[in-house]
């Protein structure tokens, strides 16, 4: 029976979906579009491309051999990721770039899967993510919000019909790949202005004596190749 009950679910988590319609792609980018680009939905909305910042940067601090003491997620929608281990060199570097970079590359990787009509794999291995990165958050707040995101990655995949896992996995990945542009145009704003000194961009500056604006040219590079990408495979073209 168990071994049963076990096949079952590793052949429903690893299945192939059928397609969603072309008009419900092209709604559940309508509505991402609407959650990032008016600014008071955006104030709550970011909340979500924060969690991916951060836990990019934990990820790959992991990877790279660091030790990840904790994530602390706020509720004016900043984070900060804190890891021990060399305070330079390329583990350094890469999760210091892991950050802006995240949101667009997981949307890219949950277009790839959704191109592949794995869309319950890609709710799952979103859940299991989140659930990870719960371990690592250290203030109530940010407890709160990844809780409330790994539930609704749960429950829609265990409980929701097959229509509305598609929405909803198409709706998260459009998200995340329109919702990575707009922090970048948000961190060159600040920085003309002669704000946010400590930001990712300078950090990496310092790192590697590379003037910051290249690295925001990097920010803006993958994140506008990855809504190309993506958005072509989500639409099949």
């Amino acid at each position: 029976m168990d071994s049963n009950w076990a096949g079952s679910l590793w052949d429903r988590v690893t299945g192939i979906q059928s397609a969603p319609a072309t008009w419900l792609v092209i709604a559940t980018a309508a509505v991402a579009l609407a959650a990032v680009l008016p600014r008071p939905v955006w104030l709550v909305s970011r909340n979500a491309v924060t969690i991916a910042h951060e836990g990019g940067h934990g990820l790959i601090a992991v990877l790279t051999g660091r030790r990840l003491d904790g994530i602390r997620l706020h509720s004016d929608t900043s984070g900060l990721t804190v890891s021990r281990g060399k305070p330079s060199g390329l583990g350094m570097i890469l999760t210091a770039a892991a950050g802006y970079t995240a949101p667009s590359l997981l949307g890219l990787g949950g277009a790839a899967l959704l191109a592949a009509h794995r869309i319950t794999l890609l709710l799952w291995v979103a859940t299991a993510l989140l659930l990870a990165m719960l371990l690592m958050i250290r203030n109530a707040y940010g407890v709160l919000t990844v809780f409330v995101s790994g539930g609704a990655f749960l429950l829609v995949s265990w409980l929701a019909p097959a229509e509305v896992q598609s929405a909803f996995a198409y709706g998260v990945v459009w998200f995340l790949l329109v919702g990575g542009v707009r922090p970048v145009f948000e961190l060159q704003r600040k920085r003309r202005r002669g704000g946010a000194p400590d930001s990712d961009a300078d950090q990496l500056g310092r790192l590697t004596h590379v003037h910051p604006v290249m690295w925001l040219f990097l920010f803006h590079a993958v994140a506008l190749c990855s809504l190309i990408g993506g958005g072509r495979w989500l639409l099949s073209l």
